[in-house]
């Protein structure tokens, strides 16, 4: 077991009942409070967490296998959480939402649009969308919206993958590379992702003759 600065301490278990039990004698002269919540840590680590005396203690065992992140369940416990009564409804659409491309995707211009955020503007009011040239100097800021305990933003092209594609440019799988990218904030509502982000980027990648876009969200 290891103790960090933050009072995260880490107990590797093989049975978890086994580690609570062991936990709660430890914690015996605070009361625990909160609720055990189940968590995920990079590296394959998951486990449980509680409070106790004021530090936040967690068990935790490694896995052997690759998980992953349900968006649908944790966005319908962030809405329980926050009071809603009904939980978030999934944008659903009679028709798929897509179009076929008219000519070969190596003969297409690309345009990728991130969920990264390119910093307030200068009056200081926080941007929606923007639009970006690749070649100018630019600082993405990525303190939002990604899940801490299943990942990490170290790897931009992850979520901006501009010299991947500019690879597949030089290699013939694509016509060309917009010389511009899109972004827009991450946004619950699906009113004002229908009727004012989708149409700038929509009238932004117009300006710049893009056939295909590429979404990549964090």
């Amino acid at each position: 077991m290891r103790q960090s600065t933050d009072a995260v301490m880490w107990m590797e278990a093989a049975h978890h009942s086994t580690a609570v039990a062991a936990l709660y004698q430890r914690c015996s002269a605070a009361e625990p409070t909160g609720t055990w919540r189940r968590v995920r840590r990079p590296g394959s680590i998951s486990g449980l967490q509680m409070f106790c005396g004021g530090a936040r203690v967690s068990i935790s065992k490694r896995h052997t296998h690759r998980s992953y992140v349900s968006y649908i369940d944790k966005s319908r416990e962030f809405y329980a959480a926050h009071g809603y009564e009904n939980p978030y409804a999934w944008a659903t659409h009679r028709d798929v939402p897509f179009t076929a491309l008219s000519k070969p995707l190596a003969e297409s211009r690309v345009g990728v649009v991130t969920t990264a955020d390119i910093g307030p503007r200068s009056d200081g009011r926080a941007v929606r969308q923007y639009v970006q040239r690749a070649e100018d100097s630019y600082q993405l800021h990525t303190d939002m919206s990604w899940d801490r305990q299943a990942t990490h933003m170290d790897d931009a092209e992850s979520f901006l993958p501009l010299d991947a594609l500019a690879r597949h440019q030089r290699a013939g799988h694509i016509g060309s590379l917009s010389p511009r990218f899109y972004g827009v904030s991450t946004e619950h509502s699906q009113r004002l992702t229908t009727e004012q982000d989708a149409p700038e980027i929509a009238a932004w990648m117009r300006e710049d003759n893009v056939d295909v876009a590429v979404l990549v969200a964090i």
